[in-house]
């Protein structure tokens, strides 16, 4: 959600900042802000609204040259967007800025105001402060330590103490952070692209551990205060991987790099023709023994479970089914020792995710996670690993993480069927090469973006969209009408298309915009038996089919088609026309594609 960034070092620090910053956008956000470590004491820069915002503030006011300091983009949860409750929030010895939610806020701002605190915010964070400021007697680490023992919730912070020039002091529970090194400068933020144009070798900080950050090296502490060593990673994405390479928009980019992800995701797993799975955990024998999958995630992560599911069922004939994880954590799941529980995650640090996982831990149940980014909480924390090669994904909407979702989730499924003695060695064989085409069969479809947009444009001033399908169909329709409700703020719902008639029906009139998708074989009748229903109320019908499909002249007012192939991957090449005719909306619409309104890459919060 918001990002975070810190520096201590022989730069600027304010041009590092506000880089930094820049380079967190894709994460959403409503206000920014920087705190500097100066001669002079703390200053305090904030404002609602964009980094350019930030920066005309920060030109407009003359500031004492300095070497470190911390930087956020706030999304708001605890007070509207505005320039009182942007971040960083201060007290009388202490600035900060948090990513998180604290939970027992109120009653500590209670306390607080009992012993003389007063307030000016609206936020969370701003009791944070000074709840530090408190309990701060002049050694930061003990103050860090007293107060974090209070918290109930989750907190990444970096904070300055006004009478420790140069040192940035940060602690984490459940929000992400990490460390970074230079030589003679040392950096923190919430995600690896606010580092890359400095530093590629950096550590993660673990749940409780504090860092504190000077220009000379970076020491860390565990949740007791003794010095811990950190493992040092290198970053293996490069800074033009995180830019747009001439393209408007960074999800255009990331929709025509799915071919690259698909091949980087499937082929490095195909051995002898046959799919293997790069988790030394999942032996066949552990396979084999599997009673049942549960598939969890949110949002779109989700959407690819559903895929998941039917492919597993299909093939292994393993029940499986789908939860949104923040029903799963709260709805005390029934689950055996013998299930899998499948976690997946775009960024590996979702809130209601994580903690799905730990709740399938605390079970005793196994638990795979199917995420792309390395090093990532759910990465850490599960028993077996299956990492998507999507490399970086800067827009908000997601688009190459679920295509290599999908692929995932067909090779756990082909590698459970083998296991489980229900695909024979050359129909496995023959499927897997299946999938290895999936790249070479969108490449036609992004070339021909001109038709979606075309499309889109006869669609852009609907109020309402309808999108249905059955099966692997049914799946595909809330997926294609969540991104297109993310990205254009088009009111659009999904329906199994023989639900239509069981009420929503009712809201079909004269122009009414349906997209209907039915490139199942056996479903194909039916669903456009569906179709007509709505068609004869006056509906308006994108119909997404086979190139070889029969569309009779009375069923659809426009047709995509899509090249036949196999049946159980067609999600693959459906996915490419929902994401493209989303985002022509989107911009045709005057949306902000990369970062739709109200909306982050990375949900930490609950």
């Amino acid at each position: 959600m918001c990002g975070i960034v810190g520096y201590t070092g022989r730069r600027e620090a304010v041009e590092v900042l506000l880089e930094g910053l820049s380079k967190l956008e894709y994460r959403g956000y409503d206000s920014a802000g920087v705190a500097l470590a100066t001669g002079q004491g703390i200053r305090v820069v904030k404002a609602k609204g964009r980094l350019a915002v930030l920066r005309q503030k920060l030109a407009a006011q003359p500031l004492p040259p300095t070497g470190c300091g911390i930087g956020h983009t706030r999304w708001a949860t605890h007070g509207a967007p505005s320039d009182i409750n942007s971040h960083p929030q201060s007290a009388a010895r202490v600035s900060l800025v948090h990513n998180g939610i604290i939970e027992n806020y109120g009653r500590l701002k209670d306390h607080l105001i009992k012993k003389g605190y007063t307030f000016e915010s609206d936020t969370d964070t701003e009791v944070l402060v000074k709840l530090l400021d408190y309990h701060y007697h002049g050694d930061p680490i003990a103050a860090i330590l007293a107060a974090t023992a209070r918290l109930r919730g989750s907190y990444g912070v970096a904070a300055l103490f006004a009478n420790q020039p140069g040192t940035i002091y940060a602690v984490r529970r459940e929000s992400p952070l990490i460390v970074g090194y230079g030589a003679g400068e040392s950096f923190l933020a919430s995600d690896i692209p606010a580092l890359l144009k400095y530093t590629r070798e950096y550590s993660i900080l673990e749940e409780g551990e504090i860092a504190v950050l000077r220009p000379e090296g970076i020491t860390v502490y565990n949740e007791f205060g003794h010095p811990v060593e950190k493992e040092h990673l290198t970053a293996d994405w490069d800074l033009e991987a995180a830019e747009k390479g001439g393209y408007p928009h960074f999800m255009l980019k990331e929709i025509h790099e799915q071919p690259r992800a698909i091949a980087a995701t499937v082929g490095p797993r195909v051995q002898d023709g046959l799919p293997v799975l790069d988790a030394p955990g999942l032996t066949d024998a552990v396979l084999a023994g599997v009673r049942a999958v549960h598939l969890v995630g949110c949002g779109t992560a989700m959407h690819a479970g559903m895929v998941g599911r039917a492919a597993i069922e299909r093939l292994a004939r393993v029940p499986a089914d789908v939860e949104i994880a923040s029903e799963f954590r709260y709805r005390d799941p029934i689950l055996a020792p013998e299930d899998l529980v499948v976690i997946i995650s775009q960024s590996g640090e979702t809130s209601d995710t994580l903690a799905a996982l730990r709740l399938a831990k605390q079970k005793g149940v196994r638990v795979l996670a199917v995420v792309n980014v390395v090093g990532s909480s759910i990465a850490r924390a599960a028993d077996d690993m299956l990492y998507t090669y999507a490399g970086p994904e800067i827009a908000v909407a997601s688009t190459k993480a679920y295509t290599v979702q999908l692929c995932v989730l067909y090779l756990l499924a082909l590698r459970l069927a083998l296991a489980k003695g229900r695909l024979s060695e050359p129909e496995a064989r023959r499927l897997t090469a299946e999938l290895q085409r999936a790249g070479a069969l969108q490449q036609p479809m992004l070339d021909e973006c001109e038709r979606i947009k075309y499309l889109a444009s006869q669609y852009m001033n609907s109020s309402d969209l309808f999108f249905m399908g059955r099966g692997f169909d049914y799946a595909l329709s809330l997926e294609g009408s969540l991104k297109l409700k993310e990205i254009s703020y088009l009111h659009s719902e999904a329906y199994a298309a023989g639900e239509l008639k069981h009420g929503t029906i009712s809201l079909v009139v004269e122009g009414t915009p349906v997209v209907a998708l039915a490139t199942q074989k056996a479903l194909y009748e039916k669903t456009l038996s569906n179709v007509k229903e709505a068609r004869s109320r006056g509906a308006r019908v994108l119909l997404l089919c086979c190139e070889d499909a029969v569309v009779p002249p009375d069923v659809a007012d426009d047709v995509v088609r899509l090249p036949r192939y196999e049946e159980i991957f067609m999600p693959l090449l459906l996915i490419v026309p929902l994401q493209l005719f989303a985002y022509y909306m989107s911009v045709l619409r005057g949306c902000d594609v990369d970062k739709p309104r109200n909306l982050a890459k990375s949900v930490t919060v609950e």
